[in-house]
């Protein structure tokens, strides 16, 4: 079984069973309304492919990892459907409409967000995210072609749509492009090396990996930390403007999982923290007043080391949410 395969199987899981119950539905938040859509199904398959351009149909519950044309045609009503994209951590994922034929006035509807959207939950949170929630919306019924791409701000982004009629639909072109500083990232792998630098800007920048991990921080550069008098804070890292913070949690949305450590001082040799939780986050928090920088590494926990970690992790939090 390919890594790819069993990275899409073992996304899918989490979210299952992140929102167990009556919550396995895929839902949108749209001005506080949720429409409820289907469950993903564990047979959905990240499709890879050798050669561009690379051309197939849409289903209604869809996730995609590379560049390509998609269409979509509906054989009967199809009123809950998403499609979710996800690129290179490095990367834009720019999302054009090459054809559409849909029914606005009959209650069809088309729409990018900026980001991802499951249970009302968002990536990027609203907190990290440069625009309002509504903005994050590109609605094809009230633009029309007048805008025929969309670029996202981080390496995921989807289209969720309801077409009414057998044998209408859309064709869509997924592109994209480079992102010198990428800010917010979800990861595609349960281990690898990222660096984040945030240069100047006010801004709140989260690294999501959907799996349980061991992280490892290797370098951390706060640009308030070059005075000679700083001191460790008693409590917290909330007052520097500058700080780095561990989050774990079982759903989408950084702000809404559990802080689980600060970085806001100088350390002698690599941190390190075991996270048992579905999702865990590395958050830089940064002020605009100096250049910051994360690098850290990161890798799947064991099943032995979700039933035994002890010490310096947080198993009590996430287990017991499950």
């Amino acid at each position: 079984m390919s890594p790819n395969f069993k990275l899409q199987c073992h996304f899918i899981l989490i979210l299952l069973t992140a929102l167990r119950g009556e919550s396995r539905y895929l839902e949108v938040q749209e001005a506080a309304v949720y429409d409820p859509l289907l469950l993903f199904s564990a047979n959905l398959k990240r499709d890879l492919a050798e050669e561009q351009p690379y051309r197939r149909a849409l289903r209604c519950l869809d996730m995609l990892s590379l560049p390509g044309q998609f269409t979509f045609t509906a054989d009967r009503p199809q009123l809950h459907c998403a499609a979710f994209f996800i690129g290179e951590p490095e990367e834009f994922i720019t999302i054009h409409y090459d054809l559409v034929s849909i029914d606005c006035q009959g209650g069809d509807f088309l729409k990018v967000f900026d980001g991802w959207i499951l249970k009302g939950e968002k990536f990027p949170s609203s907190q990290d995210h440069p625009l309002p929630t509504m903005k994050r919306y590109t609605d094809f019924c009230e633009s029309g072609l007048t805008r025929r791409s969309i670029r996202s701000s981080q390496n995921v982004a989807m289209v969720f749509f309801r077409v009414h009629e057998p044998g209408n639909g859309f064709t869509i072109t997924i592109k994209t492009d480079p992102n010198l500083f990428p800010c917010n990232v979800i990861s595609q792998t349960p281990s690898g090396r990222f660096t984040l630098v945030v240069p100047y800007q006010h801004q709140n920048c989260s690294f999501s990996i959907i799996y349980p991990v061991a992280i490892k921080i290797s370098d951390l550069t706060l640009g308030h930390l070059h005075g000679l008098q700083l001191k460790k804070p008693a409590a917290g890292c909330g007052g520097t403007g500058d700080f780095v913070e561990l989050l774990g949690g079982t759903g989408l949305d950084p702000s809404k999982m559990m802080p689980l450590a600060d970085l806001c001082y100088p350390f002698l040799g690599p941190a390190q923290m075991k996270i048992s939780c579905d999702n865990a986050v590395v958050r830089m928090v940064s002020s605009g007043k100096h250049i910051n920088r994360v690098t850290f590494e990161y890798r799947q926990l064991e099943p032995f080391e979700l039933e035994t970690s002890t010490g310096n992790s947080i198993p009590e939090y996430c287990l017991s949410s499950l």
